[in-house]
């Protein structure tokens, strides 16, 4: 038998775990770039359209802070604007997914226990690692491909839309084989995630700086996501920078077998050092906040940053004042009835609130994991009953995008008064405005605690689910959508603040659907047995 014996039957294997996460999550960025393309499409006909964006967006697009979260412009066409948000956040979104994909079929798997049952069968000792190495290129490429045609239906350029691919693609691969390194590094699929994605942190901080700093560009060119903007589709495009992808996709896969050959199965390589003896948890609750405690913490940072950001950039939207067409996209994506800085607080408060949900469902999922490994099962062997241990981690979930958008609102309303000089009644106006989009975030969270209790081993539906929730409540109206259908979100009942109407009705009906999702997955969960292995 061959090390890489059985790794077609693997590979089928994974790919039906994967059926509805996989498809799901590439069509809603096909989605994502066809609906934010048609909308520039619309807003700007004809021949002239890119002249009069160009003149009308300028000012904004060279904001030092635009550009450390999207990146330069990368042509001066239609589509370059078209597509201008969707290339640096396609190529971050789709790292997150290989990163997913690669994680759950190498050390998820392993820290289960079930690649050891795996194992004892007729399949070689390389073959689930080169299966889930198959399986994650084959996601970041049918991914690409996708997104690639959902800007081409709209009409843009091409070539252009295969180096939007391209773009994509680059990242893509280089998360695929920076995931099986650190899956054979780590003991644990948490500790792969964290040093995967905090890899993913740092190559987006270089980018940042190396694209708003002055004599700084170099350092795009030390990120994989700086290879990506250097794609530069509907401009330049270039495919030199796919090429540095796939040597380092090709390199890091390399280097994950050759590490997978120096470690014991269920092993890391590198050993987590215990944890000091100190304190006590007095109940499965103080478990979860303690297991819980960390990311957060990392995501309370990111949108500290985020609300700089996002109120950086608010004292620069005056340049869309003589832009009509942006005001009423703007209006469109927010809602807001207000001003035109309301207006983009809306929009940009709603994108904050679907992170925040992501959150919240990653802590929900959480707990099947927990049943998966075994850990669970001892923990309730004590004196903890399931239902209080569930009940903890929806209590964790819910109470995470609270938290981390109320920083949000507080670091953009303390930005925001040192602007206009309001003092706290601007930091109490955004908070307000922060604290209004939760309930839309907790019904993604009710949405994973249904799919957790009813049915743990599909659990990675709720992220199909929040992906669908997403797109249909963020780019409806600019897909066309019904607004029927456009209802089905939670992201289409966002209030309309700042600036506007709570939309009392709205939010109560929000907060009642989550309650109902969060009372049948509890009961369900209550209701099943553990599951295991």
């Amino acid at each position: 038998m061959t090390e890489a014996a059985g790794v077609g039957t693997l590979v089928r294997l994974g790919a039906r775990v994967d059926r509805v996460l996989v498809p799901v999550c590439a069509l809603g960025l096909a989605v994502l770039v066809a609906g934010s393309a048609r909308a520039t499409l619309a807003l700007y006909p004809g021949p002239d359209g890119a002249n009069r964006a160009l003149a009308a967006l300028g000012p904004t697009l060279d904001n030092p802070a635009l550009l450390s979260f999207y990146g330069p412009l990368s042509g001066t066409g239609l589509g370059a604007l078209a597509t201008f948000k969707t290339v640096l956040l396609g190529a971050v979104l789709l790292a997150v997914l290989a990163q997913v994909v690669v994680r759950r079929h190498t050390r998820a798997e392993e820290e289960a226990g079930r690649l050891e049952l795996v194992a004892a069968g007729r399949v070689g000792r390389t073959a689930p690692l080169v299966a889930a190495l198959v399986l994650g290129t084959a996601t970041v490429l049918m991914t690409a491909a996708l997104g690639a045609a959902g800007a081409a239906v709209t009409g843009l350029e091409p070539a252009g839309s295969l180096a939007l691919g391209a773009a994509w693609a680059t990242a893509g691969l280089v998360w695929v084989g920076l995931t099986a390194v650190a899956a054979q590094l780590c003991t644990t699929a948490r500790a792969t995630t964290a040093l995967s994605l905090g890899a993913l942190a740092v190559a987006f901080a270089a980018r940042a700086v190396g694209d708003a700093v002055p004599g700084a560009s170099w350092l795009t060119w030390l990120s994989p996501l700086g290879w990506s903007e250097h794609v530069a589709p509907f401009g330049a495009d270039r495919w030199g920078p796919l090429a540095l992808g796939v040597v380092s996709w090709a390199v890091l896969g390399i280097m994950a077998l050759r590490l997978q050959q120096g470690r014991d199965l269920g092993a890391g390589l590198v050993t987590p050092a215990p944890g000091p003896a100190t304190g006590a948890l007095r109940s499965p609750l103080q478990l979860t906040l303690r297991l819980a405690r960390g990311p957060v913490a990392l995501w309370g940072v990111a949108f500290v940053l985020l609300g700089l950001l996002v109120a950086g950039l608010a004292s620069s939207v005056g340049a869309f004042v003589d832009s009509p067409e942006t005001a009423r996209l703007l209006a469109e994506l927010g809602g807001s009835q207000g001003s035109l800085v309301d207006t983009f607080y809306a929009t940009e408060l709603g994108v904050a609130a679907a992170a925040a949900a992501a959150l919240g469902v990653s802590l929900v999922l959480r707990a099947p994991a927990e049943e998966a490994s075994g850990r669970a099962e001892l923990l309730l062997a004590g004196t903890g009953a399931r239902s209080r241990w569930l009940a903890g981690q929806v209590a964790v979930a819910l109470a995470a995008p609270l938290l981390v958008l109320t920083l949000l609102g507080v670091a953009a309303g303390v930005v925001d008064a040192l602007r206009t000089g309001d003092g706290t009644a601007a930091v109490a106006r955004l908070v307000a405005a922060a604290v209004a989009t939760v309930p839309a975030a907790w019904v993604c969270v009710g949405a994973a605690v249904l799919v957790v209790g009813a049915a743990p081993r599909a659990a990675g539906a709720a992220w199909a689910v929040l992906v669908a929730a997403v797109v249909v409540g963020t780019f409806g109206a600019a897909l066309g959508l019904q607004d029927a259908v456009v209802a089905l979100s939670p992201f289409g009942h966002l209030p309309h603040l700042p600036g506007g109407t709570a939309g009392v009705v709205g939010t109560l009906a929000l907060v009642v659907v989550t309650t109902g999702l969060v009372a049948i997955g509890l009961l369900a969960g209550r209701r099943r047995d553990l599951r295991t292995g």
